[in-house]
């Protein structure tokens, strides 16, 4: 293929390149020792030298395989030479010059201008079947390639621009400030503190009879009186009672019936109970109220 269309579409670019990134101070590229293409500013004979030094470089660096990509840096700046669909571009810049941004416009840039002009290019360049008053497909293919640069340029600039702002402003968005969580106090349910119930030493008595329940004592009537009073609202419905031997039981209790047995410190205990406990009347036992 005639490196004049690609001379022609590649020097479109690498003005574009330039344009679009002031610290790019040199941008060319040739192919098999030959200058291709370079931008405005680039001397000839500042690239003639370029390719020389590099074809040097290769030559003695064939015994460890092909040398793909090569940079220099310097104190003022960067020289970078890369492979790309058998060109190689030569880049020279600023120690400003950002350089991701500058590998997004060259290595996107320069080898879809390359796809394109393969694309367009003709596949037969016989001049005896095209008419004479027809221009040659060297100028169709450039004037069709200086469109599409064009466009493709200003696409892949904008895409780049865009991407660079965008990392801009995820470098210099402050972060939000931190708020500390909200602390939520635990819920304390607070009750009034009970007292531990009190214990009273009683004598047993016997309980007996058809319609006595098996599993109820009955206590003085000051005993159940004084828990009342200690424990208002909160129901009492059986209490503990111990004897002296360690054995314990619960069960429930009502009032003593009988006045005459009132205030004299007696528990009425029916037999099974008191087998449990393994007392009998007349012994002491302790009785305290069990409140839940």
């Amino acid at each position: 293929m005639s490196n004049e269309v690609y001379a022609f579409a590649l020097k479109s670019t690498l003005d574009e390149i330039q344009n679009a990134c002031p610290d790019v101070t040199s941008n060319f590229i040739f192919k098999d020792g030959k200058l291709i293409a370079a931008d405005k500013n680039t001397k000839e004979e500042t690239a003639t030298q370029t390719i020389e030094a590099f074809d040097a470089i290769t030559e003695r660096a064939d015994i460890i395989g092909e040398v793909e990509n090569i940079t220099i840096q310097t104190a003022q700046g960067k020289v970078n030479i890369a492979t790309t669909n058998d060109f190689y571009l030569t880049t020279v810049s600023s120690k400003e010059a950002d350089e991701k941004y500058v590998n997004t416009l060259t290595r996107i840039l320069i080898p879809i201008v390359i796809k394109l002009v393969e694309k367009i290019q003709p596949a037969s360049t016989d001049k005896e079947t095209i008419p004479i008053e027809q221009p040659e497909p060297e100028e169709e293919a450039e004037e069709a390639t200086e469109e599409i640069v064009e466009e493709t340029a200003e696409e892949t600039i904008e895409e780049a621009e865009e991407s660079e702002n965008e990392e801009l402003e995820e470098e210099t968005t402050p972060p939000e400030p931190y708020e500390e969580p909200e602390q939520i106090e635990p819920e304390i349910n607070v009750e009034p503190l009970l007292p531990e119930p009190p214990v009273t030493q009683l004598i047993v008595e016997n309980l007996g009879g058809l319609l006595v329940p098996s599993d109820t004592v009955r206590v003085d009537e000051e005993v159940i009186k004084h828990w009342n009073e200690l424990y208002g609202d909160n129901k009492i419905t059986e209490v503990e009672v111990e004897a002296l031997n360690g054995k314990k039981t619960r069960c429930k209790f009502k009032q003593i019936k009988k006045s005459k047995d009132t205030g004299k410190g007696v528990i009425k205990m029916p037999e099974k109970i008191q087998l449990t406990l393994e007392t009998t009347a007349g012994e002491l036992v302790t009785v305290k109220p069990v409140v839940e």
